[in-house]
Parts: C-alpha cells; sequence; structure tokens
C-alpha cells in the first residue's frame, strides 16, 4: 500500500528498560534519582514521552517497587521541562520454567508472577499519562522464560487502565498481539483510537525486516496513533522508517546502548540523533503539550500517600 509520511512526530525515550544491561554501559541509569535526571535530558533534547521502568539502585536489577515508582515519577512531574510521563506495566509476567524434562520445576528465585492489582498498584498510585500492556504472551530471548500475558490478564489490567484514565500503550511483539488489541477495543475493554508502540526485532518477535514492519503496520486500525522502534544497530533505521510508514519514533537506553561503533550514548545523545533524522526527513519534532492535544491524555497528580 502507498506511504503517508508522518510530518507531525513525537519522540519517546525509553530511558532504562528491565534487560541486564545495567553493567554493559555506565549510562544506563539505576536508582529513581539517576532514572529521572536521564528522562529529563532526554526531555530537552526532543523527547515528548519518557517511557520509565526502576531499578535496584545497588544492583541495578529491574524492580517493582512502589517508592521507586513514586520518587521517579515526583522528580520528572518537579523538573522545569514538561514531558507526558508512560511507566511500564509490563513487569509481573515473568515465568522461568525448569528444565526440558522437568518444566514444571519453575524458577522460583527469577520467577516474577503477580495478579492484575498488583502489576498496576504503581500506576494507580502515580497515575501516569500512558502506561504499557503488552498484548500478548510470548518466548522472550532466553530458552526457558516466557513473558506471560494471558487474554484474562490483559482484560483486567486493560480495564484499570481505562478507569484510571490513564492510556494504555499496547506493546505489538508479533502480528497476533495486534489481532487481540483490536479486540480488546471491540469488547470495550480499552478505548478507540487506541495508541500501539510496535517492537521490531525482539527475539522471538516480530523480526526488524521491512516486510514484516509493514505488515505490523498495515494491521494498525487507521484511526490509531502507532509508534516503532527496532533494537541494536537499527534503532536508528527504524527512526527513519517508522517516519515515512507514517508513525512515530522510540529511541532509549532500553533498546540500544551505542551512538556508534566503540562509542556508548546517553539517552540524550540518542535523542537528539532522532531528531535530526527527523527533521531533515522534512517533519517536525512536536512537544508533550501537543501530544497530550493529540492523544487524549490527562496530566493527573498522584494521589497523596
Amino acid at each position: 500500500m502507498p506511504l503517508t509520511m508522518n510530518r507531525e512526530v513525537f519522540i519517546t525515550c525509553a530511558v532504562t528498560g528491565s534487560g541486564g544491561t545495567q553493567d554493559r554501559s555506565p549510562h544506563v541509569p539505576r536508582s529513581p534519582k539517576q532514572i529521572a535526571e536521564s528522562a529529563i535530558a532526554a526531555a530537552k533534547a526532543g523527547a515528548a514521552i519518557v517511557h520509565c521502568h526502576v531499578r535496584d539502585p545497588e544492583t541495578g536489577k529491574a524492580s517493582r517497587k512502589l517508592e521507586y515508582y513514586r520518587e521517579v515519577t515526583e522528580r520528572i512531574r518537579e523538573a522545569e521541562v514538561d514531558v507526558v510521563l508512560n511507566l511500564t506495566a509490563g513487569m509481573g509476567g515473568d515465568i522461568y520454567f525448569g528444565s526440558t524434562e522437568n518444566p514444571m520445576a519453575i524458577d522460583k528465585a527469577r520467577t516474577d508472577m503477580v495478579g492484575a492489582s498488583e502489576r498496576m498498584e504503581h500506576v494507580k498510585q502515580c497515575l501516569p499519562e500512558i502506561t504499557t500492556l503488552d498484548c500478548g504472551t510470548m518466548n522472550f530471548a532466553e530458552a526457558d522464560y516466557v513473558m506471560t500475558n494471558t487474554p484474562g490478564m490483559l482484560q483486567a489490567m486493560g480495564r484499570m487502565m481505562t478507569a484510571l484514565k490513564v492510556k494504555p500503550e499496547i506493546e505489538a511483539f508479533d502480528t497476533g498481539h495486534l489481532w487481540y488489541a483490536k479486540q480488546l477495543v471491540e469488547d470495550g475493554v480499552l478505548e478507540s483510537p487506541a495508541l500501539v508502540q510496535l517492537c521490531m526485532g525482539v527475539p522471538w518477535g516480530a523480526p526488524d525486516d521491512l516486510n514484516t514492519f509493514m505488515a505490523m503496520v498495515n494491521n494498525v486500525p487507521k484511526d490509531w496513533t502507532f509508534s516503532a522502534f527496532g533494537l541494536g544497530r537499527n534503532e536508528m533505521a527504524y527512526v527513519a522508517a517508522a517516519v515515512l510508514a507514517g508513525g512515530n519514533v522510540r529511541v532509549g537506553l532500553e533498546d540500544n546502548l551505542w551512538l556508534g561503533k566503540g562509542q556508548l550514548a546517553t539517552n540524550a545523545q540518542l535523542v537528539e540523533r532522532a531528531v535530526t533524522i527527523i527533521e531533515n526527513m522534512g517533519a517536525r519534532v512536536i512537544g508533550p503539550a501537543e501530544v497530550r492535544a493529540k492523544l487524549g491524555l490527562i496530566k493527573q497528580a498522584p494521589p497523596a500517600l
């Protein structure tokens, strides 16, 4: 189908993620203070949205602690630069199975499976404008690890997001995830028009070739808004591809640690590179106020503890 380039583009910066990257680059933020400062720097560089996970400040490992989310939220909200806050709700659905001969010997030390309300508690406490909804279960890079998001879990979490007036960002790692996202809208769990993030090149979801990417794009309803990213060395190529295909872009240390060969990046540098690509394509980078108007976002004050 013919492409219609997006001329009004917003950038999301995925600040830190939950992967084991904390020891691979000194720029991957760990503490709530570091995460907030990196998010604020990304906003100053041109990101309209910052997508945040939290980590244990000592080990750098992924965390779900409510106090970390509260601190990140408060620091970003109190910053001198405005930015749309997007907190992950993807944690709490991780299963590490036992060996192939004894799969039900679950690795309890690494498995993190909790209920819908617990997965959403930080969203309820912090009230970001956006939170993520990983719209399917998939094998995720490691041999015995499964990212688990059943239809029942997605329905429950989606209804909570809608009730809280927090916009779900549907994370689609494959075409079937888009199929189910459309069903959630049809069933009244999520509101339309929806917001979608196309996640390309994540093992073992949709590969990051352009044919698969366009299959994903062509499955997004015309009145929905989509953004896209590619992992690693293809991150900046997907900035251009997403804009050309009519979408918005995501960059950040969650997806890629490098600015160039042998040069570790900061979040701000990755955003600056994306801004340059977008503007050189003849498009305009829009800010947080325009994004809120475009997506119907509500900036809510977190409830007092």
